[in-house]
């Protein structure tokens, strides 16, 4: 008996040890491998730590808004919310994924990535003084998940339940450990104050002030004009290192313009002191003015390694005349992107030709034998273009003659049951014509959609093209009320769960996810799952080109162009640290310098 008693001592011992053995306990949690900053790190390298605190600077934002309530499906939230609250952890801009505490002081989880732990800061507190829970932690958890946006529930899909382990640290239990990416993405969960939002209505749009933990509160307002934050002076958070030398502006105002074309006056007239252009037509031929050429408006093209994603014009394929694919790959040849290139965007841009462009998880060539270990599980369910062929896009001689490529679209067209009689494109089986609407939301993009629309209309096809205010724009968006659009995917180094919000066959029947185009498929189902699974950086790659393939040759939306660099115009007011962000522009760490600001007064007069 003694003996068995020891030997069970020994067992316990051991058991306790291996399990202690197995729990990480940092700073820092990296997707694949470590953590760039160590756990002593003052401050991250794209920072001045020494910048200066003050100033005040004026952004711009179009349409309008009508909430202060960002995380629900209703209402547009105004621009610049998010700097009122602060989330456990925040990713650094120089790494493909890490996550560094912030309202975490501790980030604790298996090795199997069961669960984790997050232990809060002591110093970590509201607007009004008000020390963050793990209760706070907790209700914002099961809020969102029950009464916030629907990206939530798609996000954090697989969290079985959050839980309160003490007076300082809460924990998240997961549903399986297949999902490599929670123990990470649960940290980016924004953390609201239970106690302000206990006897408010969660659900409905307010223009009430709310409290938050970040840098910044509402100073003042005019709704759906404007809105001013000012640097909250007790801000907390200032010394944790990964905030270190960020949200350097003392006053920060967005303004609302009707549309980008008065935003941009706005900014020449020196209403707005940073504006970032989208427009190649306007970066090439808008600025050639007397505050550009003698610098006080600083113009910089700055290239980046962000992915692109994709942009494009995309089908709803809840719509019976986008059902086909062959359809809608015949449509893809009316495009004339060279054409576009060269006429109205001065060839600044390249076509885009992945879900995941600029980057290494797109996908090129023919499948890699690494590729086809993923896409030969679902040889039968899959086009065989995926398997034979390169994925090419049409491509034209930029002239603005595409007989040929049309003459292609109309053989598709034919064989997919539509007939050309009396110049009018007409089902074979029902007898209706093919007609259907492009919904824009900002004018400029008409002259890019109106030679496309002809060009269609030479097949056959009417095409009616309707632009409308934002938050009209939205709301048909959000319940999926259209027939085609012009859509950005945006993508990043390391994509995941998100996957599921974009393309997820249950996101596709709920209203308000970025499933816009109605992709309901299995195997885009089950490549999405591998993704968010992938145990090295390197399956992560695999897994992602498998799915840029399926997407591709799905012709879910027609491609259009990409750049990558950004565009940007400032007045000569702000300083910037030596080192630039990797993979962000970084204006929140840049500052107001006084003396550049008074210098730019009176040069602005020796122009006048």
């Amino acid at each position: 008996m003694i003996f068995i008693k020891f030997f069970l001592f020994i067992l316990l011992t051991l058991s306790s040890t291996v399990l202690k053995a197995e729990i990480n306990i940092s700073h820092a949690i990296a997707m694949h491998g470590e953590p760039k900053y160590s756990s002593n790190f003052k401050y991250v390298d794209y920072v001045n730590p020494q910048a200066l605190k003050g100033g005040k600077v004026v952004f711009s934002s179009t349409g309008t808004y009508d909430s202060f309530n960002p995380f629900i499906l209703k209402g547009s939230a105004a621009a610049g919310i998010g700097n009122l609250y602060e989330s456990l952890t925040i990713s650094s801009s120089d790494e493909a994924f890490t996550e560094y505490g912030l309202i975490a002081e501790k980030i604790e989880w298996p090795n199997d990535r069961s669960w984790v732990a997050y232990t809060i800061r002591d110093e970590a507190v509201w607007h009004d003084g008000k020390k963050i829970t793990p209760d706070d932690v907790i209700w914002t958890f099961n809020t969102l998940m029950e009464k916030g946006h629907p990206f939530y529930k798609y996000y954090y899909g697989d969290v079985l339940e959050a839980v309160k382990q003490s007076e300082n640290k809460v924990r998240f239990n997961f549903k399986n450990t297949t999902n490599l990416e929670l123990i990470l993405i649960v940290g980016q969960l924004p953390v609201l104050p239970k106690h302000y939002w206990k006897d408010r209505n969660f659900e409905e749009t307010t223009l009430e002030i709310p409290i938050g933990s970040g840098p910044y509160k509402i100073k003042d307002f005019d709704s759906g004009r404007s809105i001013t934050y000012e640097l909250d002076p007790n801000y907390w958070g200032v010394n944790v290192p990964i905030k270190k030398g960020t949200e350097n502006f003392k006053i920060i105002r967005y303004e609302y313009y009707k549309d980008r074309s008065i935003e941009r006056e706005g900014f020449k007239a020196g209403d707005i002191d940073f504006f970032s252009e989208n427009s190649s037509k306007e970066w090439a031929t808008s600025y050639d003015t007397p505050a550009v050429k003698n610098s006080l408006i600083k113009k910089e093209l700055i290239e980046h390694e962000n992915p692109q994603g994709m942009q494009a014009f995309v089908f709803n394929i809840r719509k019976d005349i986008f059902k086909n694919r062959k359809v809608r790959k015949a449509l893809a040849y009316a495009f004339d992107f060279e054409w576009t290139n060269k006429n109205l965007f001065y060839n600044a841009y390249k076509r885009s030709n992945s879900f995941f462009e600029n980057s290494e998880l797109a996908s090129f060539g023919l499948p890699t034998e690494k590729e086809l270990k993923i896409l030969n599980a679902y040889i039968d369910q899959l086009p065989k273009e995926i398997f034979e062929k390169e994925f090419k896009l049409p491509k034209t001689d930029g002239s603005g003659f595409i007989r040929e490529e049309l003459q292609k679209a109309a053989s598709l067209l034919k064989d997919s049951g539509w007939d050309l009689i009396n110049g009018k494109l007409i089902n074979r089986n029902n007898g209706n014509r093919f007609s259907f609407e492009i919904l824009l939301v900002s004018p400029a993009f008409e002259r890019i959609v109106l030679p496309f629309k002809d060009n269609l209309e030479k097949l056959g096809i009417d095409v009616n093209v309707r632009t409308i205010d934002s938050s009209q724009y939205q709301n048909r968006l959000d319940t999926f009320d259209f027939d085609m659009v012009v859509s950005t995917f945006s993508q990043s180094l390391s994509p995941g769960n998100e996957q599921r919000n974009f393309w997820g066959s249950d996101a596709s029947k709920t209203n308000g996810s970025r499933n816009i185009i109605g992709i309901n498929n299995t195997v885009v189902d089950l490549l999405i799952e591998k993704i968010i699974s992938a145990k090295s950086r390197e399956d992560l790659i695999v897994s992602t080109k498998a799915l840029d393939r399926v997407l591709l040759w799905g012709h879910y939306v027609i491609p259009q162009w990409h750049i990558s660099a950004y565009r940007t115009l400032y007045w000569d007011i702000f300083d910037k640290p030596a080192v630039r962000p990797k993979y962000s522009l970084g204006t929140n760490t840049w500052w107001v310098d006084p003396n550049k600001e008074k210098s730019l007064q009176e040069r602005k007069k020796s122009i006048q």
